[in-house]
């Protein structure tokens, strides 16, 4: 069930009306459970079974964790719960790939016959519900976090539906907290107030998902045609459009997957539960560790606690803190999808961190240099930033490896050349001009980062005013047809 359809906007307005009309005790827990069972096997069928199969062996393995006395049985235990979760997010996701890799090789070398393909379904959401899981084992296994205490609770946390499918990722000592708070009130408190959808948290919710709407069906969908036109086949173009191209998917990508997250926080914000930031003007960061700091913030967050900081993170050598940094974000791209182009992209944000961090080792007077504390050093540092980051959306955007490889010398090796993107501009200019807008208004939202918040607190009428304006601005540039979410396929 996609966000951006008519089926989840009646689904979710149902969703809120029965909680807000029934009070009994436990039924929005309930009820919220089997929406997003519903809202899962909407989307996928019969693969709920995978969503199932995951939280039936992480509430049991995490109770088995808690119980264990010895660090051994402990450590079999996590190991066990890792092997299901990515074992299962292995063969699903990366099987058809590997027989492909195998043969290759294979005919490349004449030692074995070919292995058909399996032409897996990729479950959607795998990837997401998956980290969750994990986390939630390894929190107990570090002691940080009690297991739950019922498998209804536990069952929640793993199928909530505004983030089930693509993020953010939400970890259990966050949420679990939350849902124990609104049963608690749900028992103690006898008057009308709603339980699970609070007054004071219902404009804010609903203020973020129009931004997400807007974001998606505005912004992103309608740059998506310029995007497709210049890397549905590259190959002869010039620099500067495969260079616009680079950006407009840049913008696109932010606007679908922000957009996404955008409602997923603000569709659990009306439901009553904080969700974390996943995304924090992006396209102001000075440094490719500060990108990080502001995209997919749910996802860096998890491989900085998950994976860098246990494979010893900045805490050994400088040597083995860049080889961390590369194995991170090789690992982060193959998260994405079982393509060498993910891995592409995941290499070199791993070269950036890893080279930046490097210049700073080496010169750590650029550390606290004022130059880059004044307007036209972040201007600068912002620039460079950007540029090396658009680069490598062109990998995780091109998928023909002739043409990826094209489209990276042309931005790379600019031929100024300007005829042919003089004639795709002019062919695209609504296109052209929300990437201008795009980026005028990101500004805007950078230099008031409060404006939510703010827009959430204007008086009813005027608070009604900008959602209305903002429905007849989708609708009013809607094709009719809801495009797909781009970080569904991973």
């Amino acid at each position: 069930m996609l966000f951006n359809t008519i089926e989840f906007i009646i689904f979710f307005t149902l969703v809120v009306g029965i909680i807000t009309v029934v009070r009994y005790k436990n039924f929005q827990h309930v009820l919220l459970l089997g929406a997003s069972y519903f809202f899962f096997f909407f989307s996928s069928n019969y693969l709920i079974g995978l969503l199932i199969f995951s939280t039936l062996l992480d509430y049991y393995i995490g109770k088995e964790i808690w119980k264990a006395k010895s660090i051994k049985r402990k450590k079999i235990l996590l190991i066990t719960s890792l092997t299901g979760n990515l074992g299962l997010l292995g063969f699903f996701k990366y099987a058809d790939f590997a027989i492909l890799q195998f043969n290759f090789l294979g005919s490349t070398f004449n030692f074995a016959n070919e292995i058909p393909i399996l032409n897996i379904i990729l479950p959607i959401g795998i990837s997401f519900y998956t980290f969750q899981t994990i986390s939630y084992t390894v929190d107990i296994y570090r002691g940080i976090l009690k297991p739950s205490k019922t498998l209804r609770e536990f069952a929640l946390f793993v199928a909530f539906f505004p983030q089930l499918v693509a993020g953010p990722i939400v970890r259990a000592k966050d949420f679990l907290p939350q849902l124990r708070e609104k049963l608690e009130n749900a028992r103690d408190n006898a008057s009308l107030r709603l339980i699970l959808v609070e007054d004071s948290k219902l404009k804010f919710g609903i203020t973020l998902m129009a931004f997400g709407f807007l974001k998606k069906m505005f912004f992103a969908d309608n740059i998506a045609p310029l995007v497709n036109e210049i890397f549905s086949s590259p190959l002869g173009e010039e620099s500067f459009t495969i260079i616009l191209g680079a950006i407009a998917f840049g913008i696109q990508i932010y606007g679908d997957f922000s957009g996404y997250s955008d409602i997923a926080i603000g569709a659990a914000m009306v439901l009553g539960f904080k969700f974390p930031v996943n995304f924090n003007k992006p396209y102001f960061a000075t440094s490719p560790s500060d990108f990080w700091r502001r995209w997919h913030i749910s996802l860096s967050s998890w491989l900085r606690d998950y994976l860098y900081i246990p494979l010893g993170g900045n805490k050994k050598s400088q040597g083995r803190t860049y080889l961390n940094l590369g194995i991170v974000m090789f690992l982060g791209g193959l998260w994405h999808g079982a393509s060498w182009n993910f891995v592409i992209w995941g290499l070199l944000h791993g070269s950036y961190l890893a080279l930046h961090k490097f210049i700073l080792d080496k010169v750590p007077v650029l550390k606290n240099n004022l130059f880059f504390k004044t307007k036209i050093g972040k201007i600068i540092s912002i620039i460079i930033t950007q540029y090396l980051v658009f680069l490598t959306w062109i990998a995780f955007r091109v998928q023909d490896y002739e043409s990826l490889m094209y489209s990276m010398e042309k931005y790379v090796l600019i031929d100024f050349a300007t005829e042919k993107t003089i004639e795709i501009i002019s062919t695209n200019k609504f296109a052209v001009f929300l990437i201008g807008l795009f980026f005028f208004l990101h500004f805007i939202s950078y230099r008031n980062p409060n404006l939510v918040e703010k827009i959430s607190g204007f008086k009813l009428s005027y608070w009604f005013i900008f959602l209305l304006s903002t429905v007849l601005l989708i609708l009013f540039f809607y094709s009719g047809n809801p495009e797909d979410f781009i970080y569904f396929q991973f």
